[in-house]
This record gives C-alpha cells, sequence and structure tokens, in this order.
C-alpha cells in the first residue's frame, strides 16, 4: 500500500505540474476566452489603472506579455503559436513586419478618435496612411548632460561632442543606428542613408570621437548617469525623463540641426483573435483623458494632441521633450532597410566600439 500511496502521490504531483504549467500558458498567452485582450507591450510600458479601468468599463480583462527589443517582439509574432491581439514595434519594425505580412490592416470604421492625434505624428514614412498603426509614444535621441560639469545651454550641437573639453567625458547608449546616426547628421547626412561612402565616413569621425568616450553601455546607463558617473551621454528622450527624475542636476537636448524622432506603436499582429476587444481597447486608449493619464504615468511624449493639453503646463512647456516645431521638422524616423545594409551598419558601429 505504501508504494502504491507513493506513486498515486507521484501521479497527484505530475498532474498539479501539468495544471500549472497550462495556469502559466494561459497567463503567458491569454488563451482564456472572448472576453480577454492579450497585449504585448514593453516593461512598464502603460498604467497598470488604465488596465484595470478599462477593464471595468468594457468587461474585457487584459493579459500583458513583454518584451524587450523589437527584434525580440518580431520573431515571436513570426513565429506564431501565440494569440497576441495587439503590440507595440517603434517605427522601423512596423515597417518590416508590414513588408513581412504579419500585420492586419485597421479597420478604420471601427476607430474613433483618431482626429485627437497630431498631423506631426501620422502618415509618417513606415507607415503611409496609418493603415496599420496608430502611434502610441514619441520621443528623440539627444544629449545629456549635468550642469555641475557642463554650463546650461553650452551642449547644444552634435560637432561639440567632439570637443577635447569632453575627454573620457561621455556615455553612449549602445544602439548601432543611433550613434551611427548622430555622426551622419553632424555631417549633414540621412540617417537613413544607404551610400557605403557615408557610412564609412560616419565610422571614421567615430573614431575621432573615441578619446572622448567614457564608456559604450545599454540600460545600464541611467544608473551611470544618475549616480554622476559622467558627465554626458547620449540616449533616447525616454530614458532621460527617468534619469533626471533622479538627479536634478541632469538635462536633455535635442541639437538644433536635428536628431532622430522615434515612435512606438499600436499594431494588430497577424495572431490577433479577440478583435471586439482590440477596437474598444484602441478606442479606449485614443481618449485625451486616457491618454493623457498613461503619458503622465509613463513619461514619455505623447501624440495625442487632445490629451497634450490636460498635462500640467510645466510639462507641456518642456521643451526638452516637447520641442517646437522649428526641431520637430529636422527630426528624422528610421526606416527599415535590406538586411546588407542593416548587416552593414551593425559592422561598420562594431569596428567603432573596438576601435574604443
Amino acid at each position: 500500500m505504501k508504494k502504491f500511496a507513493m506513486v498515486f502521490i507521484a501521479i497527484l504531483a505530475i498532474c498539479a505540474g501539468l495544471a500549472y504549467g497550462s495556469n502559466q500558458l494561459t497567463k503567458s498567452t491569454g488563451d482564456s476566452g472572448n472576453k480577454v485582450l492579450n497585449l504585448y507591450n514593453w516593461g512598464d510600458y502603460i498604467d497598470p489603472n488604465l488596465l484595470t479601468k478599462f477593464q471595468k468599463e468594457t468587461g474585457y480583462h487584459v493579459n500583458v506579455d513583454t518584451f524587450d527589443s523589437n527584434e525580440a517582439m518580431y520573431t515571436k509574432v513570426q513565429q506564431g503559436g501565440t494569440n497576441y491581439d495587439l503590440t507595440v514595434p517603434s517605427d522601423y519594425m512596423v515597417q518590416k513586419m508590414k513588408a513581412d505580412h504579419l500585420l492586419v490592416p485597421l479597420d478604420k470604421s471601427k476607430l474613433t478618435g483618431l482626429n485627437n492625434y497630431g498631423a506631426s505624428f501620422m502618415n509618417k514614412s513606415f507607415d503611409p496612411g496609418n493603415k496599420y498603426s496608430i502611434p502610441y509614444f514619441w520621443g528623440t535621441l539627444g544629449i545629456i548632460y549635468n550642469d555641475q560639469d557642463v554650463k546650461t545651454g553650452s551642449l547644444e550641437h552634435w560637432n561639440q561632442l567632439w570637443s577635447k573639453k569632453y575627454r573620457n567625458d561621455i556615455m553612449l547608449i549602445d544602439s548601432a543606428r543611433d550613434i551611427m546616426g548622430f555622426s551622419l547628421i553632424s555631417m549633414g547626412h540621412s540617417v537613413n542613408t544607404t551610400n557605403s561612402r557615408e557610412m564609412i565616413a560616419a565610422k571614421d569621425k567615430l573614431n575621432r570621437l573615441s578619446p572622448n568616450v567614457k564608456a559604450v553601455v545599454a540600460d545600464e546607463i541611467k544608473m551611470y548617469m544618475a549616480e554622476g558617473e559622467a558627465p554626458v551621454a547620449v540616449d533616447w528622450s525616454g530614458e532621460a525623463t527617468e534619469m533626471m527624475s533622479q538627479n536634478a542636476h541632469l538635462h536633455y537636448v535635442v541639437p538644433t540641426e536635428g536628431s532622430n524622432m522615434w515612435f512606438d506603436n499600436l499594431v494588430i499582429p497577424k495572431t490577433a483573435k479577440h478583435y471586439k476587444a482590440i477596437y474598444a481597447f484602441l478606442n479606449f486608449m485614443s481618449k485625451p483623458e486616457n491618454a493623457a493619464q498613461n503619458a503622465r504615468y509613463i513619461g514619455y511624449s505623447t501624440p495625442n494632441t487632445a490629451a497634450f493639453k490636460l498635462l500640467p503646463k510645466k510639462v507641456r512647456e518642456d521643451k526638452q521633450f516637447y520641442p517646437p516645431q522649428k526641431v520637430i521638422d529636422k527630426l528624422q524616423v528610421y526606416r527599415n532597410l535590406s538586411a546588407q545594409k542593416v548587416q552593414q551598419y551593425n559592422d561598420l558601429y562594431l569596428e567603432f566600439k573596438m576601435n574604443k
């Protein structure tokens, strides 16, 4: 009997394990009925109180799964086996997913509130006519500096980074397109150039920046700058927001000659199943009061101009994150390049890092 009991207990344990695994799968994929919405998003990229509010208003429960890069998200959607209803790719990835037939076109007859989005944030090159995407947040690439080491207003151009006074003072975000991009802009070229001579010239100019580069780092750049480990950094506006919230001496500037303008967007992947929930959520997030609440929570720039009007005056007038139109007009959006050119960018960038 003891042996039988042990076998019985083992069987129960296996069944329990299978049940747990099944529950975890349901939690991950959200395959738990029709009253759900399965959102595949960047980490901590939506106010959880909005999800609660959405569920109370509509009855749809939102299951959230997260990714840490556009490429990881792309691979998972491409491989299938998931039930994601909405995901949040950046600009160039929208273009790539569209080209690879991984997106479902928007049914605009079911959308309300599209007129809340500013014209400057719609009809971009990566999705003309917004056939597949609705803008979620936007931002820029720029320079962060510490006013204890750098005089306020003295660092406003990319070319100033090459000054000898910043020797071993600059941290760079580890991103091939962004670092190659600001070098290209400093030379008057497009961030989307496929001209090999221009690309090589941009890399050679970065090599001359190497004496000023303290480190090329990823997410830890936020901690280093917040703790005063370097006077200057090149990073995205969203990251700058987090740094500045921890260190009042930090400031963010978009160089006047131009920079990258990035967009994160809501799209419907081919894995979608719950279309009533999808359009209920898109319309919910387009409402000015909800978009404003989300912007306050995330700290990034909202493309919803009706929501923008609801933000505190201090935020609305912050030119670091809501630059004037004359600056916006000079910003460039990344395009999805051929695999060959993406590899060339990556190779040149790697050469620069190895030279460092």
